[in-house]
């Protein structure tokens, strides 16, 4: 069964190969034999409910500075591919809900992967709500008095951005924390969102647990270990990637976020994990997947297309 695919992602030239998972699936489709075509979202075009987007046919090699070949540009209508990958970056701005919105029109005639619906409904800081017994103490709003009570409460916490991504604007206050108002000032001027502020959880300095799950199911994991003198653990800010095992705790998390992410067609999934707790579900573009297998895991690249190719 070859399979046509597109692929919706971000500028491939810039991209850091040797951690990139979309590249990860990419090479693992072009192995199996589908066809590839990229494209960037700006280029989406919905018209008559007929969806289009302006790209490439594309080869891809495991090669650093050499890992692309593009063919002359094209306009391709998506609905007659099979598989969309929808594998752009955040932020998740109303950009980025409006291409979900475009690719509805043909999804799930084409296999838009995440589901788009699911994706716009399940925004990595607002979708892991619906997992609170697993969370650290957290709160949702903008509200400068609501805030300050939450530190008075909780004494040492995180803030930042609602729909930030990459650990981009994530500041921790401690209780005596001179900046906390003009951080809150600067935040308020910038963002129109609420804002997220979880307790700090002194574990991450042994390591934010990137989990994957693949259709439902834990299919491998990484720590990422944040560099000295910083709060995050995100590996292009420094952080340390190692390999790892799911705690019993960690396991009973997935086994209760599986059937739903199964059921709402959300086949690659990332969680994060700190000690015990629960502090984000990615389903927009998780990463990690390079690294789980550098360090003897899975390879979930082709876990996720056996999961693809079951749906078509």
């Amino acid at each position: 069964m070859v399979l046509s695919v597109a692929v919706q992602m971000d500028p491939i030239q810039s991209i850091n190969i040797a951690g990139d998972s979309t590249f990860a699936m990419m090479l693992e489709a072009q192995a199996r034999g589908h066809r590839l075509f990229y494209y960037q979202t700006k280029t989406l075009a919905l018209e008559s409910g007929a969806l289009f987007a302006t790209g490439h046919d594309i080869a891809v090699r495991d090669e650093s500075g050499n890992h692309f070949t593009l063919a002359a540009e094209r306009r391709a209508d998506l609905g007659g591919c099979d598989v969309v990958l929808m594998r752009q970056d955040p932020p998740f701005d109303m950009g980025y809900i409006t291409a979900t919105h475009m690719l509805e029109a043909i999804h799930p005639r084409t296999l838009v992967v995440n589901d788009p619906a699911e994706v716009r409904n399940a925004p990595e800081k607002l979708f892991v709500l619906n997992y609170r017994q697993f969370m650290p103490e957290t709160i949702i709003t903008r509200d400068a008095a609501e805030l300050a009570a939450f530190r008075r409460a909780h004494g040492d916490i995180i803030l930042k951005p609602l729909y930030g991504n990459g650990g981009a604007g994530v500041f921790r206050l401690g209780e005596s924390d001179q900046n906390f108002s003009a951080l809150l000032e600067l935040f308020t001027q910038t963002f129109r969102e609420p804002f997220i502020a979880q307790r700090y959880l002194p574990d991450v300095r042994r390591g934010d647990k990137r989990i994957i799950l693949v259709d439902g199911k834990a299919a491998g994991a990484i720590n990422r270990v944040p560099a000295v003198n910083e709060n995050r653990s995100n590996m292009h800010v420094g952080g340390r990637a190692e390999p790892t095992t799911l705690t019993r705790r960690e396991q009973e998390i997935c086994e209760a976020l599986g059937p739903d992410l199964k059921a709402r067609g959300l086949i690659f999934v990332g969680i994060d994990v700190i000690g015990d707790c629960l502090t984000e579900i990615n389903v927009t573009s998780p990463t990690g997947i390079r690294e789980v297998k550098r360090f003897g895991g899975a390879d979930i690249a082709s876990l996720i297309w056996d999961a693809i190719e079951a749906r078509r």
